[in-house]
């Protein structure tokens, strides 16, 4: 997102203390950001972000059980943070479901050629997502 020529950048962090899973959230729609951290942070701890660059700063710190990744954003795609993710011994082992809005056949083989543990097209329903992250996480 820009605002008067330069990128905006929006990130929160999840403070919590408890056993709950971690779950990193990286898409440059900010409402989209919100909208899944309201469905998500009963059952786990979410972190929101909508910079890939900024998402790989702040990986060490927050050291998610998983990563939702759009394909689409400003400063670099979803496959191509995705490669990077993969290419730092610390972030190598992370699992990363896409979660996105692209269908073109072009776009998801690029985003599985990354080896992806998956890919969710948005929008899905709250219900639908909390099963699938249910199924991932073993619950």
């Amino acid at each position: 997102m820009s605002v008067g020529g330069r990128v905006e950048v929006f990130c929160e962090t999840a403070h919590d203390s408890s056993q709950r899973k971690k779950i990193l959230i990286i898409d440059d729609d900010i409402d989209f950001l919100k909208i899944l951290r309201v469905y998500l942070q009963d059952d786990y701890k979410v972190s929101i972000v909508n910079s890939g660059q900024i998402a790989m700063e702040i990986l060490p710190q927050v050291e998610p059980d998983l990563i939702l990744l759009d394909y689409m954003m400003p400063d670099m795609n979803g496959a191509a943070l995705l490669k990077t993710i993969r290419n730092r011994v610390e972030t190598e082992n992370i699992p990363v479901f896409f979660l996105t809005g692209k269908t073109d056949g072009e776009i998801v083989k690029e985003c599985l050629a990354e080896n992806p543990l998956g890919y969710i097209v948005k929008p899905i329903a709250k219900a639908a997502l909390l099963k699938k992250l249910q199924e991932f996480f073993g619950k």
